[in-house]
């Protein structure tokens, strides 16, 4: 996710909620708690969407692997983590796994067409990253309020998605082994060999702009 989406969802999240919210259970829940799992929820659910697509990308390379055992990872995390909230009466189901889940298939079908296999790759650990750090934080917010089981759940996830972070983080730095395959366009379809040959230009008339800039300031 880029900086500028994930800004979006901060400023989404922070709306939700500005005082302690009591639930139906009558155990008060931080507002940051809200916010923050809904957001897990929300970026969980959209991460296996792109994780799911960039494996069949990937396919016969070890980065296959390592991105369904993530996406894999991730669901299960969702699915454990429901029960837990529920009894905060706190969902993530149709409104925040469903909106993930479309954002995720949407930026897939979009965006990545323009990303060489490298690039996208490195988002990918990127979406991990911010997954993970999203558990350690909720962690600590969870102690926070003086709860045992929550902050115990947000580490355990946190620790198992880190090492799947670092294994991740070390197949794209491996792409630079075959610098041509790494600039390949994600995949083979036309649309996408058509959005990589419009990036490419883009590019190319970007390096043209900074070069004529860079000519006038030394003259």
């Amino acid at each position: 996710m880029t900086a500028d989406g994930r800004w979006c969802f901060s400023a989404y999240f922070a709306l939700l909620a500005s005082r302690p919210v009591e639930y139906g259970c009558g155990v008060p829940l931080h507002p940051a708690e809200n916010r923050g799992y809904r957001e897990l929820y929300l970026t969980g659910r959209q991460t296996v969407k792109r994780l799911d697509r960039l494996a069949a990308a990937f396919d016969d390379t070890p980065a296959r692997e390592l991105l369904d055992k993530a996406a894999d990872s991730i669901s299960r995390l969702l699915d454990e983590l429901g029960p837990l909230t529920a009894r905060h009466e706190l969902h993530g189901g149709v409104a925040a796994q469903g909106s993930g889940a479309n954002l995720g298939t949407v930026r897939g079908a979009v965006f990545d067409r323009f990303l060489e296999r490298n690039q996208a790759l490195r988002f990918a650990v990127e979406d991990l990253e911010h997954v993970t750090t999203l558990l350690g934080y909720l962690a600590r917010v969870s102690e926070s309020r003086g709860d045992t089981e929550l902050p115990e759940f947000c580490r355990s996830w946190e620790r198992r998605l880190r090492r799947q972070v670092n294994a991740l983080r070390k197949a794209a730095i491996e792409l630079g082994g075959d610098p041509d395959g790494a600039v390949e366009p994600l995949d083979d379809s036309p649309a996408s060999r058509a959005a990589h040959r419009v990036a490419w230009s883009l590019g190319s008339i970007g390096e043209w702009t900074d070069r004529q800039v860079a000519r006038r300031k030394h003259r």
